[in-house]
């Protein structure tokens, strides 16, 4: 004991006892793992100490023991000037046993221990060396062990459990020390003077994300590991997220003073770098939900360092992978705006609190929205497989936004304010890529599908590129209005056709329809439009800065839209023609009419394509200028029955007052002439279609020029006319097409002469258009026959034939008033109205509305007021499901067309009717009309004298005709 003396003998008998105590202890390395770790450490110092020599053999001696041979928990009182000094001997030995112990709390006091006490004092330049490379794999390996025990005994967490309470608690808190830890590693790399080179500390990013990453996974699951018991350890969950929070804040501010070589794109560095950032971009689709402002934070980082070494690591990076999760976080922020603007749209009360918040999260999308525009600056040459990204998400938020049909409602206020705080960020977005051409093909690609809620914002994006290209150069304007057939990449559309196409699919918007805010001029304050009017209004804007040299796509752009079947586009491609043909000159013009008159006279038969030119022709011959309609005249003059197909889809209002009358005079003479040249020869069905066209031609002159016949001409037509209808009869109108075609042309014919025409033919016709609505015409021929008795409301009808005439009249507007046709029904309703108002006979209106329900329909048409009431909410439900409808029939069509076109053609059958047998039918078809038009002069009069002796023979022909098929047959 101190204080008093003992003999040489029991002191050198005391040493040999020591030294073989340490000798059996110290020198097994796997003795000591048994002890305790504060005196595992101190034996391991005093067993240097006394290799070295330093045991002396006095206890004054033993007390010179260098100050490191203590326990661990007293390490923490030495001062910063003791740990430097014994620096180079105490840290191999605390690296050691922290790779070689099994304990988790050991392992965090030696890890705090060195962290806390001797890292201020290591070199900088030799940290990964010496300590990161070491240290961090274990720590990476012990947190990652903590967290699988952590989640493997949480499902038996309990409030009545308390072992495995206490026990993940105690995990818990470990696992925040160990976070604290880390963080005080990167503290000290940021309060260096040097310059940063990551390769000096490259485990140390690495180990620190993963950590990072591993515990907001766990946090975000949370609620899914724990159940119904996280409140249990709650508290402990937020302070880990918090450590976790700090340390990647820590780190980011680390990796912002790095320093690396820009001419150099292939060091340890830049793959560090690239590491980093791409660890940080796992990061935010794990934190994207749980807190908004780290979210953005990390994003923003990432961007920052994105750019900053944009030289050295754009080859590396993974673009695709960051647009595209910066494009699902801002698609993500875009919704929780509208719905938070919703909300406040329904809730009578406002709160400032929701509106707030409304703002934060629209400060938010923006903040995406200028993180996406800054990337794709930068690094557009390398997205080349994230523009079909791009391309989705400029559709799905305008799919989302108003006038959209499947937009969420909400109020003009907040509409206008996330438009001028978000979506104008999307227009200089648009203006990057528009040069771009993998851009280009995503958005032109010929077989692009897309669903019915993105193929309206598809038709805004193609505007808004068209608004664009005329400030654009001569090749790019090229590159969007030109297809493109390469072998080796898909089939592009040009610009022009494409928003045909996307037009064409937006019937939903179309019908409803859809309004934008246009300002029309500085003067004037915005008006809404129809989606309609904003296309054709930038269509043909685009077309007056047009460059010369891309004119040919201009042309079958609008005439490719003209012959389409979908009547909508066609007249949108007839609007833009005719804007051009004003804009342009007087000769462009003509040299237009004579193409499309060309492509008439080529059509081989009816079809909707020859309607869509002639409505197109009818147009275009009102702009054209005096002299090249004179022109138009000589190259198809009108008094050659060849050229009666132009004339009779031409307004003759269009022409000059004296050269009105002039061609008028000529097609009614032409007209006239070939009618009594068809009934003086053998009235043959198969030149009947000739016949249709000069009817049509005549009727034309009476529509737009029928003050310019003289009395001679006008009755001329009207004989002709009449001598026509002695020749039809029920049977060939319902068993011939062309016989079918000719009545509904007659028909307006006979109505437009009604004053002129005889009453007994009157009388006939009216008689027999009520027989033959039992018989249900083509609809063609009842809007014809609507059309002849709403002219009769002209008439005044003598006494005499007033009961014929009256009762079969109103049985033809009863039965044309109850038809289900929603066309035919509205074209009813005109006709009668007309007529209603016009007639002298007022007492035939009410028999006219036969049931009730006519007459709540009439009613409600004069009024102008709906049949059924509907909300706008339940009219656009309506139509959004037509639109469906729609697009599936119309998909479907396409497909089966596809598929036809790849199949060979069948070979042709042989024709079942010959032409003689078809003569045949014309021929007894013609003598039943006559005769039955004898029976119809029978009932005007006496039968003339001659008639028994003319029915004998005529029997006697029927007879020896009856004989003759008998005998063929036999």
């Amino acid at each position: 004991m101190p204080g008093f003396s003992q003999p040489c003998g029991a002191r050198a008998h005391q040493r040999t006892q020591r030294a073989s105590f340490l000798s059996m202890v110290l020198t097994p390395a796997e003795s000591s793992q048994s002890l305790p770790g504060r005196w595992r450490f101190w034996l391991w110092v005093r067993r240097d100490c006394f290799e070295s020599g330093l045991l002396s053999e006095s206890m004054s001696q033993e007390r010179e023991v260098p100050a490191s041979a203590v326990p661990l928990e007293e390490l923490s009182s030495w001062t910063e000037e003791l740990c430097r000094r014994e620096l180079p001997s105490v840290l191999p030995r605390l690296l050691s046993m922290y790779q070689d112990s099994d304990s988790w709390i050991e392992h965090i006091q030696i890890l705090k221990i060195i962290v806390e006490m001797f890292l201020p004092h290591m070199n900088n330049l030799t940290l990964e060396q010496t300590f990161f490379s070491q240290v961090l794999p274990k720590t990476v390996k012990l947190f990652d062990d903590m967290m699988y025990e952590l989640t493997s005994q949480a499902r038996e967490l309990s409030s009545q459990n308390l072992e495995i309470q206490t026990t993940l608690r105690s995990i818990l808190q470990t696992m925040v020390q160990v976070v604290g830890a880390l963080t005080g590693c990167v503290q000290h790399v940021c309060t260096t003077q040097e310059p940063i080179i990551l390769e000096n500390i490259h485990s140390l990013p690495s180990s620190v994300l993963h950590v990072i990453k591993s515990t907001f996974v766990h946090c975000k699951n949370s609620e899914s590991v724990y159940s119904g018991r996280l409140h249990l350890v709650s508290d402990l969950l937020q302070a880990l997220f918090k450590e976790a929070y700090s340390l990647q804040k820590q780190l980011m501010e680390l990796l912002d003073m790095v320093c690396m070589d820009l001419l150099v794109d292939e060091n340890d560095d830049v793959l560090i770098m690239v590491m980093v950032i791409h660890s940080l971009l796992e990061i935010c689709s794990v934190i994207s939900s749980m807190d908004h402002a780290f979210h953005a934070n990390t994003w923003k980082f990432i961007i920052k360092q994105s750019l900053k070494h944009r030289s050295v690591i754009k080859r590396q990076l993974k673009h695709r992978d960051i647009v595209t999760h910066l494009c699902e976080d801002l698609l993500f922020s875009f919704q929780t705006c509208l719905q938070l603007a919703e909300q406040m749209t329904q809730s009578e009360a406002q709160d400032n609190a929701d509106y707030r918040l409304f703002q934060k999260t629209l400060k938010l999308c923006r903040f995406f929205a200028n993180s996406l525009l800054h990337y794709t600056k930068e690094f557009l040459p390398f997205l080349s497989d994230s523009c079909c990204t791009l391309h989705q998400l400029y559709l799905q938020i305008h799919s989302k936004f108003p006038p959209s049909l499947y937009a969420a409602r909400i109020s003009k206020a907040q509409q206008e304010e996330i438009a001028g705080a978000f979506l104008v960020t999307l227009d200089p977005l648009v203006n990057q890529l528009l040069i771009y051409q993998p851009f280009v093909h995503v958005v032109l690609d010929s077989k692009l599908e897309l669903p019915s809620e993105l193929q309206f914002p598809q038709c805004l994006l193609l505007v808004v590129i068209m608004d664009k290209l005329p400030s654009q150069p001569e090749d790019v304007q090229t590159l969007w209005c030109t297809e493109s057939q390469v072998s080796d990449a898909p089939a592009r559309v040009s610009l022009l056709k494409a928003i045909f196409d996307s037009f064409e699919q937006c019937s939903g918007e179309l019908s409803l329809p859809v309004h934008f805010q246009a300002v029309k001029s500085e003067e004037q304050s915005p008006a809404a439009v129809t989606l309609y009017q904003h296309v054709c209004v930038h269509l043909c804007t685009f077309i007056t800065s047009f460059h010369p040299s891309l004119f040919p796509e201009l042309d079958a752009a609008l005439l490719g839209a003209v012959l389409r079947a979908n009547m909508i586009t066609s007249l949108l491609a007839m609007d833009a023609w005719c804007f051009l043909a004003r804009y342009g000159t007087a000769e462009l013009c003509a040299h237009h009419v004579t193409i499309v008159a060309h492509l008439i006279k080529s059509c081989p038969g009816e079809c909707y394509q020859l309607t869509n030119l002639s409505v197109l022709l009818r147009r275009l011959f009102f702009f054209m200028a005096p002299p090249q309609q004179m022109e138009f005249i000589q190259k198809f003059p009108p008094k050659e029955a060849e050229n009666l197909p132009l004339w009779q889809h031409l307004s003759f209002q269009a022409l000059p007052a004296e050269l009105r009358r002039e061609t008028a005079l000529e097609v009614s003479r032409a007209g006239a002439a070939q009618c009594r040249r068809w009934l003086s020869s053998g009235r043959s069905l198969g030149e009947l279609d000739s016949l249709n066209t000069v009817l049509s031609a005549l009727l034309a002159v009476c529509h737009s020029a029928g003050d310019a016949l003289d009395m001679g001409q006008q009755a001329a037509v009207v004989e002709a006319g009449s001598q026509l209808w002695a020749f039809l009869n029920t049977d060939l109108v319902t068993s011939h097409p062309c016989v079918q075609q000719t009545l509904s042309l007659l028909f307006p014919l006979l109505g437009f002469f009604i004053q002129t025409l005889d009453p007994q033919l009157i009388s006939q016709v009216v008689t027999w258009q009520a027989s033959l609505l039992k018989l249900e015409p083509p609809d063609h021929v009842r809007l014809a026959v609507l059309e002849f008795a709403s002219s009769l409301g002209k008439l005044f009808i003598s006494q005499d034939i007033q009961d014929i005439i009256l009762p079969k009249l109103s049985s033809v507007f009863a039965s044309l008033l109850a038809d289900r046709n929603w066309l035919l029904e509205q074209h009813a309703l005109e006709a009668f109205t007309q007529f209603a108002e016009r007639t002298n006979h007022e007492e035939i209106v009410p028999r006219c509305l036969s049931s009730e329900e006519t007459k709540n329909k009439v009613v409600s048409f004069l009024e102008k007021t709906g049949f059924v009431e509907e909300t706008v909410a339940a009219r656009v439900e309506r139509v959004k499901q037509e639109k469906g409808i729609f697009w599936e029939s119309l998909a479907k069509v396409r497909s089966e067309a596809a598929t036809w076109s790849t199949l060979q053609p069948c070979a042709k059958r042989a024709r079942v009717e010959c032409a003689a047998e078809e003569e045949c039918r014309a021929a007894v078809q013609a003598a039943v009309g006559a005769l039955e038009a004898a029976g119809l002069l029978l009932q005007k009069g006496p039968a003339p004298h001659w008639l028994p002796a003319a029915l004998e023979l005529l029997q006697e022909r029927v007879e020896v005709l009856r004989r003759r098929v008998c005998q063929d047959g036999a």
